[in-house]
């Protein structure tokens, strides 16, 4: 274990996995949180977008604290990554929340035309794909504590 840290200490290499595990802490927490409110396990949870936290918000700013923990966070590379990071959390909070608001409405439309036989058209579309500002900004925190723990505690 100690090689592979040593490895990855401050290297590009830290960056990248610290954002991608990040993310994929956020995705095993949303199938917690899901499993425990509804009740029930869906494993389709792992694949989905959308949920409490953000998995995109979560590794894109794990990525860039670990970035800004080893160039600085007055660093040009911290403000480049953040930069896509904010792109990245405007996207998930705005567009794509507003896509599955969309498709609700022409899901609801579908079935009131189709006669509640929405088949008869197709297949509904998917509604969750955004996530509310409150589900970026805590995948985003997880994505700050995730980078700090990640550095200091596993590699160091």
């Amino acid at each position: 274990m100690e090689q592979i840290a040593s490895k990855l200490l401050n290297t590009g290499m830290e960056a990248l996995v610290s954002g991608c595990l990040a993310a994929l802490t956020a995705q095993i927490l949303k199938f917690i949180f899901y499993t425990i409110l509804n009740r029930k396990i869906d494993f389709r949870v792992f694949t989905t977008t959308g949920g409490m936290p953000s998995s995109h918000s979560a590794g894109v700013v794990a990525l860039s604290t670990a970035i800004g923990i080893q160039s600085g966070f007055m660093s040009q590379m911290f403000a480049i990554s953040m930069g896509y990071a904010f792109v990245v959390m405007y996207d998930a909070a705005g567009i794509r929340r507003a896509s599955g608001k969309m498709a609700v409405c022409l899901n609801k439309m579908m079935e009131d035309f189709y006669k509640h036989d929405i088949n008869a058209a197709g297949t509904k579309l998917k509604e969750l794909l955004g996530h509310t500002p409150i589900e970026v900004f805590c995948g985003a925190i997880l994505g700050i504590l995730f980078a700090f723990y990640f550095h200091y505690i596993v590699l160091m």
